[in-house]
């Protein structure tokens, strides 16, 4: 029983309970109805519960209203009390049930529980309304309910008496500050399965009995928070496929008490449920194919040469075979006793083996001759330095070119809307809605994040946004051929969703806060 020592308790009470005037003459009246018909139920005026002179007030003054609606009728053909019949009870209603409703917001007067009034605008009374607090104390050696603060609507909360003081917990006279713990208590944690922040894992046991483990920076996130706080985690994985609005929606409606994953911090969602401080930061990337993983085809390189410059590098070659065919036919041995047609084809060896540089197997022996070799290899050392250089530059560039650069050519239209991937019912699909397309649906809707990458792989779309840490984890682990392009755009911040006024909300933040203070949350990051 001490344990319910400086326990408060709140309940409506009649005007006569807090010093307030009621209608005795009545109440009396109606005791002495009571116990004239009915005296074996009557017990007694000290123990009528005040719910029933809540309920007495309410039946007279509907008593009262219906006798001022007849005065008013009472000249006409039909009844006062005319009603609609239907064979459902409920669809029967009273003709006159807006005038009966003005009479009854007009209709003032003194009452078994305190002055009795209503208006239009409010569906509880506007007068005569109190409350009292009473507070469970130890008087001699026995519980009791002492009251000790009461409310009405002119004066708020005042004490009761002055004799009347609130004994805390713990037989203290100082209320107790901080806040509610979470110690011990069973906490339905939802979490979404989506790497790297939940992943799940097969663990074999001792005895070979293999079980689902989850894993990630969201369960290694709980069960630091689980060791802090004490509470006891109920953890519910939900497909990636779960719709990060209908998680909202799940919270506030209390079919979980918190939700911890890769949930963004938006306004509009604050406005159903409440956030923890930042439990990661977070930015929007774009993901493409990468376009370097396409092996390059044969004419690649010959590219680095155009079509003007292999003709002239043809035409120096037939030049210079020729010239050699003039020096060197008469002077040469090897060329004096060859066919005419040998003599063509090894004059035109002999510029075409300088050029590639691996060397001809006769030289030239003419002055005229040697200036030829001269000017052909001096042109090999030319062409050759600037095919590598060029060569070099397109493949480098090939490695670094995508179809967009960043955000900006998404927004310029620079790739069909069509062809961007963008996961439904979620944050990402709100930015874009406002950002980039006025609230128009014309990118390609996929219900999982993993959609993205099949849909890239497949060349269903080009492009796809989601959140940075998502898309570095799977092309730093998964995807070698999916690369990212720009930078992090639209910071965010991704927060554990609860219940709006939830009565561990502080201890919640606190130690949170505590947890980016330490490094820790920093520390789970770079795991």
């Amino acid at each position: 029983n001490a344990k319910l020592i400086g326990i408060l308790t709140i309940e409506p009470v009649v005007a006569s309970a807090v010093n307030e005037p009621t209608n005795t003459t009545l109440l009396n009246a109606a005791y002495d109805i009571w116990q004239q018909y009915e005296p074996e139920t009557f017990p007694g005026a000290e123990n009528v519960n005040a719910y029933a002179l809540f309920t007495f007030d309410a039946t007279w003054l509907l008593i009262r209203s219906l006798e001022q609606l007849c005065s008013i009728t009472n000249n006409h053909s039909s009844s006062c009390l005319s009603i609609v019949n239907d064979s459902f009870c409920f669809n029967r209603r009273l003709l006159d049930s807006s005038s009966l409703f003005d009479i009854i917001n007009n209709n003032t007067f003194l009452g078994v529980s305190g002055l009795v009034q209503f208006s239009a605008n409010s569906t509880d009374r506007v007068s005569g309304i109190y409350y009292i607090v009473k507070n469970i104390q130890s008087l001699s050696n026995e519980l009791n309910y002492v009251p000790v603060l009461v409310w009405s609507s002119l004066d708020a909360w005042t004490p009761h008496s002055q004799q009347n003081t609130i004994i805390w917990p713990g037989q203290s006279l100082v209320a107790p500050t901080g806040y509610a713990t979470i110690a011990g208590v069973i906490l339905r944690i939802a979490v979404i399965e989506a790497p790297p922040f939940t992943m799940t894992q097969q663990v074999a046991d001792t005895n070979g009995i293999i079980t689902t483990k989850l894993v990630g920076y969201i369960p290694d996130l709980l069960a630091i928070l689980q060791t802090n706080m004490g509470f006891i985690p109920n953890i519910t994985l939900l497909p990636a496929n779960q719709s990060y609005d209908g998680l909202i929606d799940d919270v506030a409606n209390h079919v979980y008490d918190m939700v911890a994953g890769d949930v963004t911090i938006l306004a509009e969602r604050r406005e159903q449920v409440s956030f923890t401080d930042s439990i990661y930061d977070n930015s929007l990337r774009i993901i493409v194919r990468n376009t370097a993983s396409a092996s390059p085809d044969f004419w690649f390189y010959l590219r680095p040469f155009s079509l003007e410059v292999r003709l002239c590098i043809l035409g120096s070659i037939i030049l210079s075979a020729i010239l050699t065919y003039l020096f060197e036919r008469n002077a040469n041995d090897v060329l004096r006793h060859k066919s005419f047609l040998s003599k063509i084809v090894m004059s035109i060896w002999y510029p075409l083996g300088t050029i590639m540089g691996f060397g001809v197997d006769y030289s030239v022996r003419t002055g005229a001759g040697r200036f030829l070799t001269f000017s052909v290899f001096f042109l090999s050392l030319v062409l050759i330095s600037t095919y590598q250089a060029t060569l070099t530059s397109n493949l480098t560039l090939r490695q670094t070119q995508n179809i967009i650069s960043g955000i900006d050519d998404i927004k310029n239209g620079k790739i069909p809307y069509g062809r961007i991937g963008i996961v439904t019912n979620s944050s990402i699909e709100a930015y874009y809605l406002q950002e980039i397309s006025n609230g128009i649906r014309n990118f390609y809707p996929l219900r999982t994040e993993q959609a993205i990458f099949t849909s890239l792989l497949s060349k269903v779309i080009d492009a796809a946004i989601m959140d940075e840490g998502v898309l570095e984890y799977e092309t730093s682990s998964n995807y070698c051929n999916l690369t990212l392009v720009g930078t992090g755009f639209d910071p965010s911040a991704f927060g554990i969703v609860f219940q709006k006024n939830w009565v561990y909300e502080q201890v919640l933040d606190v130690n949170i806060l505590s947890l980016r203070e330490s490094g820790t949350i920093n520390n789970l990051k770079s795991k």
